[in-house]
């Protein structure tokens, strides 16, 4: 049985997105995917901080992954405006199957053909986790009055691909979005149409390098 969609009454919504903060495998450069790593020092320094300028975007609902690094890093927003945080499973990030664990040198050397695809042996294509993620957060949307803005703390290919979907991107341009350094964000604006415009992209406080799951990353 197909689901039910809610039909949105038009408005101005907005919607943040914004990846976790650092942890120790991103900074070792492996793939995390759906393995739960938490937040490192430095992590959970990037959330408190990109927390306090959030707020000043006055965000009315807040979503994120129940896995411990997306979801301590919206605890940072939700301990700054009292706004409870909402979870949401297919917001996790790729399952990267075999892949998961490994540095991004292993995975080239070990699976030279897969990674030139990027796709995990025994984990999810891109298409799967666009479709999941992008759902996601339509359901998330779905909830938001005409006038809300809605900040969902998730990860780097969850994101991109989510958002790809969301702007109604084919997939052989995906690539072309850049993939969210650690605790930046991105924002999109409900269009008269009801589609989504990019208004901005990778938006944090440092120029600090992409480290990820993402191809666009690098794949670490």
């Amino acid at each position: 049985m197909s689901e039910t969609r809610t039909v949105r009454e038009p408005g101005k919504r907005r919607l943040v997105l914004w990846r976790h903060g650092q942890t120790a495998w991103n900074v070792e450069r492996r793939f995390q995917g759906k393995t739960d790593i938490p937040l490192d020092e430095t992590g959970v320094r990037q959330a408190r901080d990109a927390a306090r300028l959030l707020t000043g975007l006055r965000p009315t609902a807040l979503l994120a992954s129940p896995l411990q690094r997306a979801a301590d890093t919206a605890a940072a927003l939700a301990g700054l405006t009292g706004l409870p945080v909402r979870h949401d499973a297919d917001l996790i990030e790729r399952d990267g199957g075999a892949w998961e664990g490994l540095t991004d040198r292993e995975i080239r050397e070990r699976y030279p053909a897969e990674r030139a695809i990027w796709q995990p042996p025994g984990g999810e294509t891109s298409a799967q986790v666009a479709k999941r993620v992008g759902t996601a957060l339509e359901r998330g949307l779905d909830a938001l009055p005409p006038t809300g803005l809605l900040v969902v703390a998730s990860h780097g290919a969850a994101l991109r691909l989510g958002m790809s979907h969301l702007l109604g991107l084919p997939e052989e341009v995906w690539e072309r979005l850049g993939g969210l350094s650690n605790c930046c964000w991105s924002v999109l604006a409900e269009m008269r149409d009801g589609g989504w415009r990019l208004v901005e992209h990778n938006a944090g406080t440092l120029p600090e390098p992409v480290l990820g799951d993402d191809r666009t990353d690098n794949g670490a």
